[in-house]
């Protein structure tokens, strides 16, 4: 896809962070954006943004742990421009803690937002594609799924959320291969950025009342928010600059989408030990003074 003008393109997230900029840059090209979040003040800002640029804008709310949401959304989407061709499957929420000390309540949150919100827009929207791509030979399609690093590498103290996007990097890459069995003309990207100044560390804000625990944060839980917050404001590659490269990725049709390809040097070290069948490598072996401070603060020092 090397021209984005008059294509339509559906962004979850798109209220707050790399869905906002996924929106405002596809409205600079020439996009015309199907928008939808729970965050009805951060969806309508966004909304309003892209359409001063010039983009014809359909906006809807939705929680994409629902599958009924998101097929409604592909309804609205048919009805008002006939065809979808970028899927930006981008929701995502953050959660940290031991693993143990995670509820059931924050399980099904943040998978429900994380992988099932993947999970059903792939569902609901790649049939789409493909009914359009058989109807016309110009068509032209692309599908990328918000994962992250913590999808390739396994750090403490993130379980719930590690889980949720290694299983989005496996569904897309199963996703690619299936998709070149039937139709080359829809590309799949997987796209994993690391610490980037976004709303996510804020994502509890918008948590449900059906998901919410029923016990106050636990000492880790506690930490592991208070360093990731820290960790993401301190990020120095911007949303915008992340969708600068996810845009990029799609006219080279490229599946690994990295915004900071530095740390692929950590995801080497695991798959080694995975090869060689040694024990799991410490993530944070470049950086011994986080581990400390995060060690420091799950025991009370």
């Amino acid at each position: 896809m090397q021209t984005f003008t008059a294509k339509v393109a559906v962004i979850t997230g798109a209220g707050s962070g790399l869905g906002r900029e996924f929106a405002l840059l596809g409205a600079k090209l020439g996009m015309r954006l199907v928008l939808a979040d729970v965050n009805q003040e951060g969806l309508q800002q966004t909304s309003q943004d892209a359409a001063a640029l010039g983009a014809e804008v359909l906006s809807q709310l939705c929680d994409v742990r629902h599958g009924e949401q998101l097929e409604s959304l592909s309804q609205a989407a048919l009805q008002r421009f006939g065809v979808v061709h970028v899927v930006f499957n981008n929701a995502g929420v953050g959660a940290g803690g031991l693993v143990w000390e995670s509820t059931q309540q924050d399980w099904e949150w943040v998978l429900g937002v994380n992988l099932w919100g993947v999970i059903h827009g792939v569902r609901v929207f790649t049939p789409l594609m493909l009914a359009s791509a058989k109807a016309d030979p110009n068509f032209e399609g692309h599908i990328i799924n918000t994962a992250s690093m913590a999808g390739l590498l396994t750090p403490p103290a993130m379980g719930i959320y590690n889980v949720s996007k290694h299983a989005v990097v496996a569904l897309s890459e199963t996703l690619y291969h299936d998709l070149s069995l039937v139709e080359t003309r829809i590309g799949v990207s997987v796209l994993c950025p690391y610490f980037v100044p976004t709303g996510i560390s804020h994502s509890d804000s918008t948590r449900p009342t059906d998901v919410k625990p029923d016990s106050a944060p636990t000492r880790s839980q506690k930490v592991s928010q208070a360093m990731l917050e820290k960790a993401v404001s301190a990020g120095k590659v911007s949303a915008a600059e992340v969708a600068q490269i996810t845009f990029d990725a799609i006219r080279a049709r490229q599946f690994y989408i990295y915004s900071h390809p530095q740390a692929l040097g950590n995801v080497e070290r695991r798959m080694q030990d995975i090869l060689h069948a040694s024990n799991p490598s410490d993530p944070y072996e470049q950086a011994p003074k986080l581990r400390e401070q995060l060690r420091a603060g799950l025991i009370g020092e």
